[in-house]
């Protein structure tokens, strides 16, 4: 074959390829633009491509993972990226912050924005349909404390709660742990009075033992197992708890305690180990909170038995704020 009759073969090639194309836009369509969604990748190819370049260095790593798979993916896994709208990211968020609050809701965008505006740093023409004004939580840290009346009614009226809820935010209380971890609670997480959480379900990805107090125990202990269920709170013998803000109307309408969120009760169990006279570092390691400085990095002891006997404090407090006649409670403004 000569140069002169594979230039003319190629001429014929693109000269069919011509035809084609204008036969398609002759019928209403745009087959560069179909071209181009087709080579897109889906959110959820670009995000594993994001885990394994960038995350993979953080830290905080398995957790966005973890969040990309319970809450991100179902919504946005399996659709093109340059097809995803702000309204569809809005949806998402909407659905999360009922299911889970609005903290949840903003971890969720924070991943999304990450991956997105990634994906935009490297492509010529995407811009990301993520905006400012769409995060869902306060962004000023919040204050507020349960007071004693508060306290009261929130455990008084808690049999009346929805499904488990009532023990739920009881234990709280008493285990100052974070709304998440407790809901996410497994019955083999449990035993000889410690809570053992793995570091998969710690913030700070460090396996954490808290000792349970009498009260606490007894607490987990009503609770029936559902179907088998592995976890300790659920309503489907499948899934841990959710629907966190649709739980808190019903609450707040059966103690009749509002303006407060599930995480302001670890910041007030955390007030009252300090009314219950527990020393600051012993208090903050109920929290799971790390001892900074010299002392974290050479002091290795678990002071789980000083834990224990915080906790049995905090109990008693809080017995003694339920009932006043049990003892002398001193009185604290919200």
């Amino acid at each position: 074959m000569t140069i002169g009759h594979a230039q003319r073969l190629d001429l014929e090639v693109a000269r069919k390829r011509g035809r084609e194309l204008l036969a398609h836009v002759d019928l209403g369509r745009d087959p560069l633009a179909e071209q181009r969604r087709a080579s897109v990748s889906t959110f959820r190819v670009l995000a594993e491509n994001y885990l394994t370049r960038e995350a993979a260095k953080l830290r905080t790593a398995n957790k966005r993972r973890a969040i990309l798979e319970r809450a991100v993916f179902p919504a946005l896994g399996d659709k093109a990226v340059e097809a995803i709208k702000r309204s569809d990211v809005v949806r998402l968020l909407d659905k999360i912050e009922d299911d889970s609050g609005p903290a949840a809701a903003d971890a969720a965008l924070s991943i999304v924005r990450r991956i997105l505006s990634w994906h935009e740093a490297r492509v010529d023409d995407y811009r990301s349909p993520i905006g400012k004004g769409m995060h869902r939580s306060d962004r000023e840290a919040r204050d507020r404390v349960l007071n004693d009346d508060e306290i009261r009614a929130l455990w008084t009226s808690a049999e009346s709660f929805p499904g488990s809820w009532g023990a739920f935010a009881r234990l709280l209380l008493l285990t100052a742990a974070r709304r998440t971890e407790l809901a996410g609670m497994t019955r083999d997480e449990v035993s000889g009075g410690l809570w053992t959480l793995p570091a998969e379900r710690v913030k700070n990805d460090k396996q954490f033992v808290l000792p349970l107090s009498r009260a606490a125990q007894e607490i987990i202990a009503s609770i029936s197992t559902l179907d088998r269920c592995r976890f300790v709170f659920t309503v489907d013998g499948r899934r841990p708890i959710s629907g966190f803000s649709k739980a808190k109307v019903v609450i707040d309408k059966a103690s009749g305690v509002t303006g407060w969120r599930f995480h302001d009760l670890r910041r007030t169990a955390r007030t009252l180990l300090s009314r219950a006279g527990v020393d600051a570092d012993t208090a903050e390691r109920c929290l799971g909170h790390a001892i900074g400085g010299v002392r974290g990095v050479y002091d290795r002891h678990k002071y789980e038995e000083q834990m224990k006997v915080a906790f049995e404090k905090l109990s008693n407090m809080i017995d003694q704020i339920v009932d006043p006649t049990k003892g002398k409670v001193i009185q604290f403004s919200a």
